[in-house]
């Protein structure tokens, strides 16, 4: 038998198979696994999933190859005929990446991997994805893909493995639609180089900035990555709002200072999926410099209810209502702190409820802008929401909210006068429109490999939307949606991520949140102008290491970032949704 000519040899594509594994390599993690039972084969041979053989169709041309084949080098490194013919068009590095990610195991339950399944972002996913992977009479895969990943998670063997996955298709062939695979692995790679412009963009500023500023060494300052001169209590408070019927816990971390005044205040509210000890370690570090730290757990959204999720007692990754009882919660939080500063000893005098600051990551990040002053748009969200190919995942999340039944729009709290969001959604939720009504100072974090919540598109692109003029962009490269999170006191972890999704050293990521969470507080709610030398890009650039460089700066304008976006796609900057 001849070997199959490559694919590209009859289409206007640009050689096919080397421009997918080049976009391969480079996409991320989320991608290989998510999607690793759709495009890994696709990458080295015109195949589809089954449990027999898979076939890859383009147009009206069609190959296939044996699954088994695909076991075989997996397990054994070993070539057989039918995958040694496209051997040829990869490198060894891509034989090797492809023999890793088919065996990649994702510990995740077979319970978990269903209820998620049958949300409804999960099921936007399947179909998503259906729309590539088809059963062999060329239907969407969806109901096939589900149910093979179900079953490859019950399989004490094999395990939520690509490969597994493939052997565990219902059926006795499966179709790759490789036209609708290019489109994927297309606007990926637009969106990674898009990606890197913007970052070397970023770049390029940050060190204009740094070179108007006094040179920085940290033996002629101190390390605000290192703790501070204080001790603390914590003090863990139990709050009902009866207007919502809610009930939360918050913990109160309370410094002890010899200062006769009240302390500022900072408020942490976690992603979705954590809680209140995810950034315990970020509490601590701020109350050792002075301030009152106030970290409330959101229930509807928190750890407690992903459990909830998994063991089938909730139907859905968080309720809509999330998006407005998570800024509430925190107002909420601040008038009973107004209250007790007045009323019980433990707190009297201690707390000062009008310098307040508020941080937040991911969900977390949105609430903590909602407080800032954007608003919800729900005319962008609505436009952005329709039927669409987006590779930003934290949309499935965003587009929630167009389920409210009475939505609110300001969320704006007078108290809080400075804002950090770290990963934040919010790109559509808010728009343009909203965050242009933030009037306060507002730190924007992003890591450029967070997939769940793209760089590009949650924060480099609404950090131009920002009007107010003390705004910071701090950029951690390599650093993905959950570097800088901290391990669980509780242990409540109920998805534990392997070290390629949370990225490299997470202490390095920490230690940025910790220096830059002083500085920007210190000097934005405590007022303090010796904090103000921190918050600049040569301080960013002192305390940066080569694992993660760290980059800031504070006057990225649109412009900039449209001529980066215009660099990297020769002309098309149009073709990836913002």
């Amino acid at each position: 038998m001849n070997p199959p000519a490559p694919i590209s040899s009859t289409s206007t594509h640009p050689p096919w198979l080397s421009r997918t594994l080049r976009g391969f390599a480079r996409s991320p993690l989320w991608l290989k696994v998510a999607l690793g039972a759709t495009l890994t084969p696709a990458i080295f041979t015109p195949a589809a999933w089954s449990a027999e053989r898979i076939y890859i169709a383009y147009g009206p041309l069609e190959r296939s190859i044996a699954i088994s084949s695909l076991e075989t080098y997996a397990r054994e490194g070993r070539l057989e005929r039918d995958l040694a013919a496209y051997n040829r068009y990869a490198s060894p590095e891509q034989m090797a990446e492809l023999q890793n990610i088919l065996l990649a195991r994702a510990d995740l339950s077979p319970v978990a991997v269903s209820q998620f399944l049958y949300t409804d972002q999960g099921e936007i996913l399947l179909s998503r994805l259906g729309q590539v992977i088809q059963t062999e009479s060329r239907q969407p895969g969806f109901y096939a893909l589900r149910s093979a990943l179900i079953l490859a998670a019950a399989d004490p063997d094999g395990g939520l493995t690509p490969l597994n996955v493939l052997q565990k298709f219902p059926v006795r062939s499966l179709r790759v639609d490789l036209e609708q695979a290019f489109q994927i692995i297309g606007s990926l790679e637009q969106l990674i180089n898009q990606t890197s412009g913007a970052i070397a963009a970023i770049e390029r500023q940050s060190a204009i900035e740094a070179a108007a500023e006094p040179t920085v060494t940290l033996n002629q300052l101190p390390d605000l990555r290192s703790p501070g001169e204080f001790r603390w209590d914590l003090e863990t408070v139990t709050l009902f709002d009866g207007s919502r019927n809610r009930l939360f816990l918050t913990d109160i971390y309370l410094p002890l200072t010899d200062n006769p005044g009240p302390a500022p205040v900072v408020v942490i509210s976690h992603g979705l999926g954590s809680d209140r000890s995810t950034y315990a370690y970020l509490a601590r570090h701020l109350a050792s410099y002075g301030f009152v730290v106030a970290v409330p757990e959101h229930p509807g959204s928190n750890a407690e209810q992903l459990q909830a999720l998994i063991s089938g007692r909730a139907s859905e990754v968080t309720p809509p209502i999330e998006f407005i009882d998570r800024p509430l919660d925190v107002q909420y939080l601040l008038d009973v702190l107004e209250q007790l500063t007045e009323s019980d000893p433990k707190f009297r005098g201690r707390m000062n409820l009008q310098q307040v600051g508020v941080l937040g990551q991911s969900f977390g990040g949105y609430t903590a802008l909602a407080l800032a002053g954007a608003q919800l748009n729900f005319n962008e969200l609505a436009a952005d929401c329709r039927p669409n190919d987006s590779l930003n995942i934290s949309l499935l999340l965003q587009c929630r909210a167009l389920e409210l039944q009475t939505p609110i729009s300001n969320f704006r709290d007078p108290r809080v006068k400075a804002a950090i969001a770290i990963n934040p959604i919010g790109s559509s939720l808010l728009g343009p429109e909203g965050f242009s009504q933030i009037d306060i100072p507002v730190m924007i974090v992003s890591g450029s490999a967070d997939t769940v919540a793209p760089a590009l598109l949650e924060q480099i692109r609404p950090f131009t939307w920002i009007n107010t003029p003390n705004k910071y962009l701090l950029m951690i490269q390599g650093a993905t949606h959950f570097s800088t999170l901290g391990q669980t006191d509780t242990g409540s972890e109920v998805v534990v991520f392997p070290s390629e999704v949370i990225g490299p050293d997470p202490s390095v990521a920490q230690g940025y949140i910790r220096a830059m969470g002083v500085a920007f507080f210190g000097t934005h709610v405590a007022n303090q102008a010796e904090y103000r030398p921190f918050l600049g890009a040569a301080y960013a650039r002192a305390i940066s290491e080569d694992l993660l460089p760290l980059n800031l700066a504070r006057f990225l304008t649109a412009m900039q970032l449209a001529e980066a976006l215009e660099d990297t796609s020769t002309g098309k900057t149009t073709a990836l949704r913002f």
